[in-house]
Order: structure tokens, then C-alpha cells, then sequence
């Protein structure tokens, strides 16, 4: 019944670290703001453009991203990261209303965009 000792253990040895890997690379999006963009995965927000920014806590998330989500919004989700930013996008030619985005540190976002802070580069890689 199967292989006896170490041949039996050797491809479930090799085969978790690279599935692991995977989904961590997999889920990994970076939000940035630098050189004069707000980047959240391939997506690019010109700074002249971000409106207001808020944070929505934890216990928001299930109505911001739900019946208070606008069906033209851009969303990057991930369920594991506590808070999202939702940031107004000002740009008349745009119809995308706004941008929902979890992020680790909303906080260090949100005092890098113009007029709230410093004008540091913020990156987040989660």
C-alpha cells in the first residue's frame, strides 16, 4: 500500500512549498504612491484627479462592498487585509465614480496624497 518511508513523503514535500508560493504570489498587489500616481496593482490614478480619501474599517467593509458599492467603482478586495480606502476620483471624463482598495497601512496612504501630508513615496506590498 503505497511507497514505505521517505519516496512517499518526497512529493507532498515538494508540492506544498511550490502551491504555497504560489498562492502568496498569487495574492500579492502592490499599492504605491510615486511620481505623481496613485498605483493600486496595474491600475494608475493621476494624484491631480484623487479627491477625498476615507478609511473603512473592518466592521464598514461588508457595506462599502456591498449596498453602498457603486456598480462602476474600481475594487481590489482582499479578504485577509483588515481596512480598505475609498478615494474620490475627480476627473469629469472618468466614470468610474471612486476606488475601493484594501490596504495594510490606509493611514500612511492617505497622509501621502497631495494636501494631506508628506510627499513620500508609500508602498504597500501585500
Amino acid at each position: 500500500m503505497g511507497y514505505p518511508g521517505l519516496r512517499s513523503w518526497l512529493g507532498y514535500a515538494v508540492a506544498v512549498p511550490l502551491l504555497v508560493g504560489a498562492l502568496v504570489a498569487l495574492g500579492r498587489t502592490r499599492v504605491q504612491v510615486v511620481d505623481g500616481e496613485l498605483r493600486v496593482g496595474k491600475a494608475a490614478l493621476p494624484l491631480r484627479h484623487v479627491g477625498r480619501a476615507d478609511v473603512v474599517e473592518r466592521r464598514g467593509k461588508q457595506a462599502a462592498l456591498g449596498p453602498e458599492l457603486d456598480p462602476s467603482a474600481f475594487v481590489l478586495h482582499r479578504g485577509w487585509v483588515g481596512r480598505l480606502v475609498r478615494v474620490e476620483v475627480t476627473d469629469p471624463a472618468d466614470p468610474t465614480p471612486y476606488w475601493v482598495f484594501s490596504v495594510r497601512d490606509p493611514d500612511g496612504l492617505i497622509s501621502a496624497l497631495p494636501g494631506r501630508g508628506s510627499d513620500t513615496a508609500v508602498q504597500d506590498r501585500g
